[in-house]
């Protein structure tokens, strides 16, 4: 059995799979842990846990639980959706089930236009459960099905919050690294860096889409996205976010 490369010389600790974890954290501290211990995960591991940190984080910085706050302060359907997004871990790879994608259309048409009002659940499972990335080929296949875009059968058949929710994670998913991009600028713009922020992009992007967010980066911001976090972070910390993100372009 080998054993971890984070052993000290006076360690006889094996170390394991289930135990590696443990062991990494043990030997390392700050944002360089928080970021390796979120790369270790596969890509549906890693939504999983950012929706349980964030989740966490929320109730040590207000006390109350994220849910409850949900509850309390939004209604109807957009207190429906906004209590599935945040329930409903995601996989947000690339790849796109074109068969299913059309079923979703023929689905979102069955339950808002071809029927007198709004099967809501309908538009909040579809939105809920699927990747950004399906969520655009949704769209283009309810274009191609039914001669409009998907936003105007949402303003068509919803309203209100509810209506600007489902508008939202759809703009989200018709152009991702340019979200991400502004998330990142975000993220370190002015005073300070939002290292949470910076290590959930760039450590559930760089398999994904980092090469689109990088060119996103750069065109709206003149500036290109190594760089910036360059200049913004430090130490192995630096060097491990800069390795993930790749050249300089």
């Amino acid at each position: 059995m080998q054993r971890s490369v984070l052993s000290s010389s006076t360690s006889t600790e094996l170390c394991t799979p289930r135990t590696f974890p443990r062991r990494l954290s043990s030997e390392l501290s700050g944002n360089l842990e928080t970021a390796l211990l979120l790369w270790m995960h596969d890509p549906p591991g890693r939504d999983a846990m950012i929706i349980q940190v964030f989740k966490q984080h929320y109730y040590a910085k207000y006390g109350v639980h994220l849910e409850h706050d949900i509850e309390l302060r939004a209604s109807g359907d957009h207190k429906k959706l906004l209590l599935a997004y945040v329930s409903t871990p995601r996989y947000e790879g690339r790849e796109v089930d074109r068969v299913m994608a059309e079923k979703d259309a023929r689905a979102l048409y069955k339950a808002g236009e071809k029927r007198w009002g709004t099967d809501e659940k309908t538009f909040i499972r579809v939105f809920c459960e699927r990747s950004a990335a399906h969520l655009t080929a949704v769209d283009s296949a309810y274009h191609g099905m039914y001669g409009k875009c998907l936003k105007k059968a949402i303003k068509n058949e919803t309203s209100g919050q509810f209506e600007h929710a489902l508008k939202t994670i759809l703009q989200c998913s018709e152009n991702p690294a340019k979200h991400f991009a502004k998330l990142l600028r975000k993220a370190m713009k002015g005073l300070g860096t939002n290292d949470s922020a910076l290590i959930r992009v760039i450590v559930t992007r760089t398999e994904i889409d980092m090469q689109y967010i990088k060119a996103e980066y750069r065109k709206e911001y003149k500036k290109t996205l190594n760089d910036a976090v360059n200049s913004e972070t430090s130490g192995h910390y630096r060097t491990f976010l800069l390795a993930l993100l790749g050249p300089n372009q």
